[in-house]
């Protein structure tokens, strides 16, 4: 396959390219003017500028670029970049892709279980209704961004991804000092759940999106075991092997991280992957313990 990856640097787009080209598709990456090499296509979605032409004949395109959403306070000028780094270039790509002449046949394009917002401790799967956050706003106005290639007749899947474990970044990337220092702790009461996945189910779970005639619409890419905040810590305490003892007070968060603190380290999202167990798609390790031992290389399940 000729396959085109934009936020290729990234934590799950590089892993994603790898994998890819061990199976000997060809891999395109849609990066930023001014990058150099022969398997770069250049854009600014901010100036809405395209390389339209290096763009045909593809068979598929994996969409992850998009501002962190963790890296800082949510001030009003944050928020707009983070809405505008997935919308702007979402539908500049959404819009170049539906006019091609040999246009591809699906388009990835990233989302997060952030759509449901806070739902507590509800089972939540694909067809569970968008919820009330700015998070849940920002990944419906995402979704429909993609709209011009889902009207142009191009099979648009929205991988709607948990939290991504690897030790070398995401989450658990900047929890692991904390934690290997033995001051990690849960995190307000520690009953939000969390809907995790590991990085090599991620991108085993994105190839099955690839596949002629595989789903369209939301996935959640998310394993089919949900844990609560105290349970993830209970249990990467274990994997480390050092004590968790120090909870941070649901007012500290709220103090010092405002919005983002709700929305990232206190909302509840339990969220199943109800249309890849459809497709018979098989997890790696579905379970937390054995995750994190294989993505700290511990030993052991």
């Amino acid at each position: 396959m000729r396959i085109l990856v934009t936020g290729s640097n990234g934590l799950i787009g590089s892993a994603l390219v790898k994998v890819l080209r061990s199976r000997g598709d060809e891999v395109l990456r849609l990066v930023r003017d001014g990058a150099k090499g022969r398997d770069c296509v250049g854009w600014n979605p901010e100036g809405g500028q395209v390389d339209a032409a290096r763009l045909e004949a593809l068979d598929a395109v994996v969409h992850l670029a998009g501002e962190n959403v963790g890296t800082r306070r949510w001030t009003k000028a944050v928020k707009g970049r983070i809405i505008n780094s997935r919308t702007k270039g979402t539908a500049l790509l959404a819009e170049t892709l539906a006019h091609l002449e040999s246009a591809p046949k699906v388009l990835v394009s990233a989302s997060a279980v952030g759509y449901y917002g806070n739902s507590g401790s509800a089972v939540v799967e694909e067809k569970a209704p968008q919820g009330d956050t700015f998070l849940a706003g920002v990944c419906a106005a995402w979704e429909a961004a993609a709209d011009p290639a889902r009207a142009a007749g191009i099979r648009v899947v929205h991988p709607r991804f948990g939290v991504v474990l690897d030790r070398a970044g995401g989450a658990l990337g900047r929890m692991l000092p904390v934690f290997r220092a033995g001051l990690g702790g849960r995190l307000g009461d520690g009953r939000a759940w969390m809907s995790w996945v590991t990085l090599n189910d991620a991108v085993s779970a994105l190839a099955t999106c690839l596949q002629e005639g595989g789903p369209s619409g939301a996935v959640n890419i998310v394993s089919p075991n949900p844990v609560t905040n105290a349970e993830f810590t209970r249990m990467l305490a274990r994997a480390l092997r050092r004590p968790a003892v120090l909870p941070v007070p649901e007012a500290v968060i709220r103090i010092v991280f405002g919005e983002m603190g709700r929305e990232l380290l206190l909302a509840s999202v339990r969220a199943k992957p109800a249309r890849l167990e459809q497709w018979g798609f098989r997890f790696s390790r579905p379970e937390i313990g054995g995750a994190l031992r294989e993505v700290l290389d511990t030993g052991g399940g």
